[in-house]
């Protein structure tokens, strides 16, 4: 039995009925959903006993699964006007495609033990789609701090009992949460120095939103192992 088949066994028979689930992927990572309401408790016991120890917190990010598998543009056939070919677009996502309730954003974690060479992805999920929170987890691993910082400003997360949850990366007075899908790619509102007022100044997007698609080559000689295609595209 490998470390992280191991893994898995021992955070199912510890953690059981506090868990939604604990999978071990296709690429060999252990994967667990925990209850909002149980993350605390199941975070605290993964960093302190012995069996886990895991004593680093390498990321938190955010995840906003409104669409989740649904695309803009389909690339099964190919043409050859590449990034012009025409497709429909979705032009308000929060409308016309819905996540399941409680399944819209998540908190991802990725926790290590520098002890015992382990690691694990751990998933939460907020209950309210239109308000997302969790509880922050500065408490158990400081270094959570800026990281739940960016998932607050880039999809609206909101991390209960984080010691200063305000914007890290977005420009004061930002409207919304750039990373949300529902959000514009060109965004709300565009700023330029104005030389006759001698000050930047905000503007609604002059930008039309479009959606490209990129070309995508499906057979060519030149890429198949055809030693006779091969030669005869070069003697073209």
């Amino acid at each position: 039995m490998s470390n992280v088949e191991q893994l898995t066994d021992l955070i199912r028979a510890r953690f059981g009925d506090d868990l939604t689930s604990c999978e071990l992927s296709s690429i060999d990572q252990v994967i667990i959903e925990i209850p909002v309401d149980k993350m605390l408790s199941v975070f605290e016991a993964l960093r302190d006993e012995p069996a886990f120890r895991f004593d680093t917190l390498i990321d938190v990010c955010g995840v906003d699964y409104l669409a989740y598998g649904v695309a803009e543009w389909q690339t099964d056939d190919s043409v050859n006007t590449g990034f012009s070919r025409g497709v429909e677009r979705i032009t308000n996502m929060a409308d016309e495609l819905q996540a399941r309730p409680g399944r819209r954003f998540a908190s991802v974690y990725q926790l290590l033990s520098t002890e015992l060479n382990y690691r694990a992805i751990a998933r939460v999920y907020a209950q309210d789609n239109d308000f997302p929170t969790v509880q922050s987890v500065t408490g158990i691993w400081k270094g959570a701090n800026w990281f739940e910082r960016e998932s607050f400003d880039l999809f609206g997360i909101v991390y209960e009992g984080h010691p200063d949850l305000r914007r890290i990366l977005t420009d004061y007075g930002f409207i919304g949460h750039p990373f949300r899908k529902d959000f514009p790619l060109s965004g709300q509102v565009e700023m330029r120095y104005d030389a006759e007022q001698k000050r930047v100044i905000y503007e609604p997007v002059s930008i039309e939103p479009r959606v490209l698609v990129p070309r995508v080559i499906r057979e060519d000689s030149r890429y198949s192992g055809d030693d006779d295609a091969k030669e005869a595209s070069n003697d073209a």
